[in-house]
């Protein structure tokens, strides 16, 4: 089946950057990975018109992490037009209880702090998942030739989607601000590590990252 991945980029808060959202379209629909930020949900909706894909087409909204710039609009979306939420469980407690550190390890005392600053996630913006996804799981069901895999390591529910034609979107795994790499804010390195063994057996050809462009995969080399 023929599927066309779009990139949505979204800036972040006080010059922090920008982050990525992906639209995948087929033949039975239009998938949204991520969403953005909460500061971001203006500009998602202009940016969803001009690709002619309204929010009310949108087929299925899915969550690589539970990052506020990543679920930041999952609940407008599902309130206002109805869609379904699909992610990990072992980040759901961040979208279900507004905490980016659920299930995480203990962050330095600063970032704590500091990031519900900058990245605001009040209580319209939390939302329970209304479909769980696991290591292995397909989503031809739900009309997207794709398979779920499990890439703990930046958090401990992070889920790369894997397209059958080899494309990964990853989330915040790997990034590609300046050069292909794992993302700075790592919760486990070792998980991470494996997690990045896993991918090298599934004959990813291009990976589409939360943050920064798309990079040939075979050109990834982590930094000892």
């Amino acid at each position: 089946m023929n599927q066309k991945i779009l990139k949505i980029t979204l800036p972040m808060p006080l010059g922090m950057g920008t982050v990525n959202c992906y639209l995948v379209l087929n033949q039975n629909g239009i998938f949204l990975i991520d969403t953005g930020g909460p500061n971001n949900e203006k500009m998602l909706m202009q940016e969803l018109e001009k690709v002619d894909c309204p929010p009310e087409k949108l087929s299925l909204i899915i969550i690589t992490h539970g990052d506020f710039d990543h679920i930041g609009n999952a609940a407008f979306l599902k309130n206002k037009y109805g869609l379904k939420i699909a992610m990990h469980p072992e980040d759901s407690g961040m979208a279900e209880q507004g905490n980016m550190f659920f299930n995480r390890k203990s962050p330095n005392f600063l970032v704590k702090i500091l990031v519900p600053l900058f990245i605001g996630f009040g209580k319209s913006r939390r939302f329970s998942p209304d479909i769980f996804l696991q290591n292995g799981n397909t989503l031809s069901s739900y009309g997207l030739e794709a398979r779920v895999i499990s890439i703990p390591g930046h958090s401990k529910g992070s889920i790369g989607i894997r397209l059958e034609s080899g494309e990964l979107i990853s989330g915040d795994l790997l990034d590609n601000t300046k050069e292909p790499a794992f993302t700075l804010l790592m919760d486990d390195q070792i998980v991470a590590n494996n997690s990045l063994m896993r991918l090298k057996h599934e004959g990813i050809v291009t990976v589409y990252p939360g943050h920064g462009e798309p990079f040939d995969f075979s050109v990834f080399k982590p930094k000892n």
